[in-house]
C-alpha cells in the first residue's frame, strides 16, 4: 500500500513531435505529415551548448522543458521553482544515442582513441539524456535510464512512481525519447521494422500527491497499478482488477490481436500506427495521452499497454492504469 500522501500523480505534460502542438493532439488522427512540412521541435531550443548533444537528448530537452513548465516547476526563464534535491529524472530510450556510439566506434577504428573528442566521448553513456536533463535544471535526485525494449516507457513511469512512494523523490521528470537517423534505421532494418521510425519525445511530471497539493496544484491524473508479465492478457487482468471502467485503451505496438477482446467497451488508440514505431518512448507517449484524455470531459481510467509478451514471441508485456484524480 502506498504511504499516505505518496501516491504518484501527474502534474505536467510535454511533447516534442513534429506536427503535434499539444498532448491532446495525440488523441486525434494524424493527417498527411509531408505537406506542409511540420516544424522540427528541436528548433525550439536556443542558446549555447547544443552542438555536442545528440538528437534524442535535444528532443528530450524540449519535451522535458514543456512538461516542467506546465507543472509549474520551472519558470519562463527555465529556472527551477523548487529545490532540486528531491527532484529525480527517469528516461526511457532504446536507441537514443546510438548515432554517437556508432560515430565514436568508427573514429576509434580509424584513428584509435586519440581521434576521439573529450566533448563527445562522455555522450556515449547510455545515461546521457537523463544526465543532461538533470544538469540543465539542477535536479539532484535519483537519475537513471531504462533501455528495456518495448516495455521500457511504462517501466520508466513505474520506477518514477516507486521513487516517489519510497520517499526517494518528491517529484520525478519522466522522458521517453527516440530519434530518427541513419544508425537508428540501420538497427531497425536488421530487426525487420519497415515503417517510418518515430522521431520525438514525450515528457511527464510525476509528483507525490502531498507535494502537488502543497503547491496548490490539482493533479491531472493518478498513476495506478503496474504489471510486467510474460503475457499481456495477464498484465491487463492484474492492473484492471478493481479499477474504474477503462474508457481508453492505448494499444501496444502491433495492435491487440494476441490479446483478443480482453478490454471491452473502451475507445482504442494505436500511437505506433499514428506516430511510428516509438520503441522506448511509446509507454511515456501513452501516459501523456492518458493524462490528456483524463483532463478533458472523460472520467474513469485509461489502460496503457506495451509489448505483446509470449503470444508475440517477446519476453514480456507491461500495463499501467491511470485514473481521474479524486482527493
Amino acid at each position: 500500500m502506498t504511504p499516505e500522501g505518496r501516491r504518484a500523480v501527474v502534474t505536467g505534460l510535454g511533447l516534442a513531435v513534429a506536427g503535434l502542438d499539444d498532448a491532446g493532439d495525440l488523441l486525434q488522427q494524424r493527417g498527411d505529415r509531408r505537406y506542409p512540412a511540420p516544424a522540427d521541435p528541436v528548433r525550439r531550443l536556443t542558446g549555447r551548448g547544443l552542438r555536442y548533444k545528440d538528437r534524442a537528448t535535444k528532443l528530450a530537452l524540449v519535451a522535458g522543458r514543456d512538461a516542467l513548465r506546465s507543472a509549474g516547476l520551472v519558470g519562463e526563464d527555465d529556472r527551477a521553482t523548487v529545490p532540486g534535491e528531491q527532484v529525480g529524472v527517469v528516461v526511457s530510450t532504446n536507441l537514443g544515442n546510438v548515432d554517437t556510439v556508432c560515430d565514436t566506434v568508427q573514429t576509434i577504428a580509424e584513428h584509435t582513441y586519440l581521434g576521439t573528442s573529450p566533448m563527445t566521448l562522455p555522450a556515449t553513456s547510455s545515461n546521457v539524456i537523463a544526465s543532461w536533463l538533470a544538469i540543465t535544471y539542477g535536479f539532484r535526485g535519483a537519475n537513471l535510464t531504462l533501455c528495456n525494449g518495448q516495455t521500457s516507457g511504462l517501466d520508466a513511469v513505474h520506477w518514477a512512481a516507486l521513487l516517489i512512494a519510497a520517499g526517494r523523490a518528491d517529484r520525478v521528470l519522466v522522458a521517453g525519447a527516440e530519434p530518427d537517423n541513419a544508425p537508428v534505421r540501420h538497427v531497425l532494418s536488421g530487426s525487420g521494422v519497415t515503417a517510418e521510425p518515430f522521431d520525438g519525445a514525450a515528457g511527464l511530471v510525476l509528483e507525490a500527491e502531498s507535494a502537488a497539493l502543497d503547491r496548490g496544484v490539482r493533479p491531472l491524473a493518478v498513476v495506478g497499478r503496474y504489471a510486467r508479465c510474460a503475457s499481456l492478457t495477464t498484465a491487463i487482468a492484474q492492473v484492471t482488477a478493481g479499477a474504474a471502467p477503462v474508457g481508453l485503451w492505448c494499444l501496444p505496438e502491433r495492435g491487440p490481436a494476441p490479446t483478443g477482446d480482453v478490454v471491452t467497451g473502451a475507445h482504442r488508440i494505436d500511437l505506433s500506427a499514428t506516430c511510428g514505431p516509438a520503441s522506448g518512448a511509446l509507454g511515456v507517449l501513452q501516459c501523456v495521452a492518458a493524462a490528456a484524455w483524463l483532463r478533458g470531459p472523460h472520467a474513469g481510467s485509461v489502460l496503457a499497454t506495451a509489448g505483446i509478451g509470449d503470444a508475440g514471441g517477446e519476453d514480456a508485456a507491461a500495463a499501467v492504469v491511470l485514473s481521474s484524480y479524486a482527493p
